[in-house]
């Protein structure tokens, strides 16, 4: 993936599970070294509903100081598990300025889930603004989305679209007169 990315010359956010990083730090840290910017996902990726407060705080708190002891220094935004973001998470993070990031398109919800058809979807899904959400590390299940990566990259760029970060689509740029 990483290599398809520095190919193709696409900075990309990645929304990182901590205990993931916990377990492979270097995985991390070769993202970051990379240029391309580190979300926080939670750290177990549990469902947030009905938890303490502090296991919120934990949760955010642990994987946050994983992305920057992976070398990552910019914003970090806060993608949630599943996309449920109930009672207590949506408080927590208001309270610290930590802004959450969901998806426009998942391309790889397509049956069967070809790289093809997750192409195609993502082509046909696009829009301004739009983020593209892609599962493309973990293991046989998603060789599809891994593959359809460059053909997805590559049709993005041909209907005209620029590819940014999820920092760079959130920061407000000058109008053009």
């Amino acid at each position: 993936v990483l290599a398809v990315l520095a190919e193709k010359n696409v900075k990309a956010t990645f929304f990182m599970i901590g205990e993931n990083m916990a377990r492979h730090p270097q995985a991390a840290q070769r993202i970051a070294a990379a240029g391309h910017e580190l979300g926080n996902h939670s750290y177990s990726h549990r469902r947030f509903l009905l938890r303490s407060p502090a296991f919120i705080a934990r949760e955010i708190e642990d994987t946050n100081a994983l992305i920057r002891a992976a070398g990552y220094h910019g914003p970090i935004h806060f993608r949630p598990p599943y996309g449920k973001k109930l009672l207590g998470l949506p408080w927590y993070l208001a309270r610290h300025h930590i802004t959450t990031v969901m998806w426009d398109s998942e391309p790889a919800r397509q049956q069967p889930p070809s790289a093809e058809a997750i192409t195609a979807a993502a082509l046909a899904q696009a829009h301004n603004g739009a983020i593209i959400l892609l599962h493309p590390f973990c293991p046989d299940a998603c060789r599809a989305e891994r593959e359809a990566l460059p053909h997805i990259i590559d049709g993005l760029r041909a209907q005209g679209y620029t590819l940014v970060t999820v920092n760079t689509l959130l920061t407000p740029q000058p109008e053009n007169p």
